[in-house]
């Protein structure tokens, strides 16, 4: 049965894209051919004309009430590797792992780690440098996020022993070493077709060859996972292939609605209490002035004509919709992807009602970090750190993900 009750009534043709994967403009066009009807008091598309679709079945079936009573039959151990500022290794606590070494290599995210988890082991350093032979426990699982980088082919058929001197060498290194049971890796959406595809065809090669196999990567959505922000992550799953068919991996259930900004900086379904003051970059005078006159939701194209040829200066005669310039996020949407500097130019990230970029806190809560959670390091640090992370409930979500899947292989 449907239920509409706890779902989201209704949808702005931006979202209802981001949600179907589609270009804007087709929702525009559905709109246009009157195959789509907006409400004409809001201009929002009731949830009735698109329930057919199954992304939007997938709210109204939602499984995650009952996903989030999933814990572990006995203490399952984790390792992280490139563990940045703790949102992988926060959603998998929350998810009932046990963390036995965390990598990381900058000092400042170090410093995050053991402030807030001082019984963490985490150990500071190039992930090249760490004999992974000498964790005694078994390890059920290993995540991490390695950075994408191209591999030098030379007429090569790449396997695992031509990838050194990349860090994914590093992290299928430190899968042999460890021999976990399970393994999940996330990295950013475009190395699906990095290098034409030929860079995961690699991925995939030494996968194989290190005795796991690969689950078909997806493509998640955090605005599918209770978080406030159109971030996209790509995720790898492989299973050791000796436990291969004692278990299913099952994708984890969305949420049963989209959240937006409003539910990351005030009191309601998120925390429960508004988003405190914290530090925060600050906009120079000029161009303060200028962005005081885009509208929430809008970018440099709202300006008057005067005010766009001064803010773009040459790039106003170039093509492209360059949507990220001048842009003040909106508080019914979902947060746009927070990137690790709040202004940069390309990629601007302006409170919806005050005429400055996100405050720290802001970020945080964008990414479903808890306020007890304190950063370290200097405000350009804290914003990397935040910008870089994987959102703790999305996180929290794959987590159970692996957990019932554990479970499953023990009472298999």
């Amino acid at each position: 049965m449907l239920n509409l009750e706890k779902s989201p009534n209704s949808f702005s043709a931006e979202l209802l894209a981001d949600i179907l994967s589609l270009p804007k403009r087709s929702i525009e066009s559905k709109i246009n051919k009157g195959e789509l009807i907006p409400c004409s008091e809001n201009n929002l598309i009731p949830i009735e004309q698109v329930k057919h679709y199954k992304e939007i079945k997938s709210f109204l079936e939602s499984k995650w009430e009952a996903e989030e009573k999933i814990k572990p039959n006995r203490t399952y151990n984790l390792v992280e590797l490139f563990a940045g500022g703790g949102g992988l290794a926060l959603g998998m606590e929350s998810a009932g792992f046990n963390s036995v070494l965390l990598n990381e290599l900058d000092k400042h995210a170090c410093s995050t780690l053991r402030h807030n988890r001082p019984d963490w082991n985490v150990i500071e350093g190039d992930i090249s440098q760490v004999d992974f032979t000498k964790i005694k426990e078994p390890i059920d699982v290993l995540t991490g996020g390695f950075p994408c980088q191209a591999f030098s082919y030379a007429g090569k058929s790449l396997g695992f022993e031509d990838t050194r001197g990349t860090l994914f060498f590093e992290m299928a290194r430190a899968i042999k070493e460890i021999n976990p049971k399970v393994f999940m890796a996330e990295n950013v959406k475009a190395l699906l077709n990095h290098d034409n595809g030929r860079t995961l065809d690699v991925i995939k090669n030494v996968i194989d060859e290190l005795g796991y196999v690969l689950v078909e990567p997806r493509v998640l959505k955090a605005i599918f996972y209770k978080v406030p922000q159109k971030r996209e992550r790509l995720i790898l799953i492989g299973i050791r292939k000796d436990l291969v068919n004692k278990a299913d991996f099952i994708w984890p259930s969305p949420y049963k609605k989209v959240l937006a900004l409003k539910d990351a900086l005030y009191k309601g379904e998120l925390y429960n209490s508004d988003v405190p003051e914290s530090s925060g970059q600050l906009y120079p005078e000029n161009k303060k002035a200028i962005m005081k006159h885009v509208p929430p939701g809008g970018y440099w194209r709202d300006l008057p004509d005067k005010l766009q040829r001064e803010y773009m200066k040459a790039s106003y005669f170039l093509g492209g919709g360059k949507t990220g310039m001048a842009r003040r996020l909106s508080l019914s949407e979902p947060s746009l992807t927070l990137t690790t500097a709040p202004a940069q130019k390309q990629t601007e990230r302006c409170h919806p009602i005050e005429t400055r970029p996100l405050q720290s806190r802001e970020y945080a809560r964008i990414q479903t970090f808890p306020d007890d959670w304190e950063f370290k390091g200097p405000l350009s640090a804290i914003y990397k750190q935040i910008g870089n992370a994987v959102p703790v409930n999305m996180a929290a979500a794959l987590g159970r993900a692996l957990v019932r899947l554990l479970n499953d292989i023990e009472s298999s």
